[in-house]
């Protein structure tokens, strides 16, 4: 992968220590088609970052369970008295990236190379001969 842009706006606010980072990612990268490894272009814009760096957890077992709410999701814990915004944009950009994008040509190339389709290695392919008639 190539990242040829990366540009984030963002707006902090404080309570007490807890830093709120709001505001939009647009980046720009070229990506390897999954199957064929064809270079693809890849362009976001506008994409919401919306995280909250919390004061670093103590006094709980590492192997402790947590149960966390639904607001504790897009928390970045921190220690001392600075928070990384980098890390916050770097953690947005990749939430956004496809892992298994594929490109136009993704379905001769598998055909090519003899591969399966997902829809070949479902639960329900082995149904797909099986017409009822007897």
């Amino acid at each position: 992968m190539r990242l040829d842009r990366l540009v984030a706006q963002l707006e902090l606010s404080r309570k007490e220590r807890t830093v709120s980072v709001k505001g939009t990612l647009d980046a720009a990268w070229v990506q390897t088609c999954a199957i064929s490894a064809d270079e693809l272009p890849v362009e976001i814009s506008g994409e919401p970052i919306d995280v909250r760096f919390v004061p670093q957890l103590t006094g709980y077992a590492p192997d402790a369970e947590i149960e966390l709410e639904s607001d504790d999701l897009d928390e970045i814990e921190y220690s001392g008295t600075y928070v990384d915004l980098g890390e916050a944009v770097a953690q947005s950009l990749a939430l956004s990236i496809d892992p298994y994008l594929t490109g136009p040509d993704a379905e001769a190339a598998r055909a090519k190379a003899g591969l399966s389709t997902p829809e070949d290695n479902s639960p329900f392919a082995a149904l797909k001969g099986l017409t009822g008639k007897d």
